[in-house]
């Protein structure tokens, strides 16, 4: 049995990004970590969620421990820094975001963690940090430089297949507006992920969607019943959700693995 640690941004990346390699993983008796860089102090949340003086970031602190139970994970930490916001936002350049974080400082920090787990295998995102989000372009910068002061072995960076997504979205777009769901426009893609050519593990997590869609909804202050990760259908959801797509260095071209823990 082998270690895997999954690095994220915020609470909530990790179950709609890697949740189905966590509690497969779990499952297949391998111990799985998860490592959250900030609280996610700036996301948005339902006016009257929050208790009169409750501050966003404990709330998503609790979320984030409810949803590790799910997905599997026997260690959560986070390493402590403030959520930057979204790109080109004032909060980028406040002092203790993990966008002004050196990357070395970070990198030690969570060195640290994978050398205590003797990690096997590491995910982080990939150099766009999937749709350009700073703190998830960090995750990759300080995720790499990591692995390489541990010796990491395997690092794969977690993306979307924007052809994938494409092809989905025009297959559900007349279902979508029969239910009322809000489908994001097929322009928005243009950003997202990476195209299909430069992927190079595909994981089928479809056993373990209801994992993944109760750790979604345990991040209740992010994912409402009302999002359109929880209110469509499960053949959608199964579609969006049921493969986890990574890039690992070295291999491909094209899917040249299946699962990341394979031979551990």
């Amino acid at each position: 049995m082998a270690t895997l640690v999954t690095f994220h941004a915020h609470p909530d990346d990790e179950c709609i990004a890697c949740g189905g390699i966590m509690r497969k993983a779990a499952d297949e008796g391998h111990r799985v970590v998860l490592v959250v860089a900030t609280r996610g102090e700036h996301g948005e949340v339902p006016p009257g969620f929050l208790a009169d003086g409750e501050p966003l970031w404990q709330r998503r602190v609790v979320e984030t421990r409810a949803a590790a139970g799910i997905l599997g994970a026997k260690r959560l930490e986070f390493l402590g820094y403030t959520d930057s916001g979204m790109m080109g936002a004032p909060e980028n350049d406040l002092p203790g975001s993990f966008w002004q974080a050196p990357v070395e400082d970070a990198a030690a920090k969570l060195a640290a963690i994978l050398r205590e787990e003797g990690a096997d295998v590491l995910t982080v995102y990939d150099d766009h940090g999937t749709y350009g989000h700073p703190d998830h372009i960090q995750v990759h910068r300080v995720g790499l430089r990591a692995a390489e002061l541990a010796g990491t072995p395997r690092v794969y960076q977690s993306t979307g297949n924007r052809d994938h997504m494409r092809a989905g979205l025009e297959l559900f777009a007349a279902q979508a507006a029969e239910t009322g769901v809000r489908i994001p426009g097929i322009d928005g893609l243009a950003e997202l992920g990476k195209p299909a050519a430069e992927i190079t593990a595909a994981v089928d997590v479809r056993p373990w969607l209801d994992a993944k869609r109760a750790a979604m909804r345990a991040h209740a202050s992010q994912i409402s019943e009302q999002s359109l990760f929880l209110a469509m259908p499960a053949d959608s959801f199964a579609y969006t959700f049921g493969t986890e797509w990574f890039i690992r260095a070295g291999q491909g071209p094209g899917i040249t693995e299946t699962d990341l823990m394979a031979g551990l």
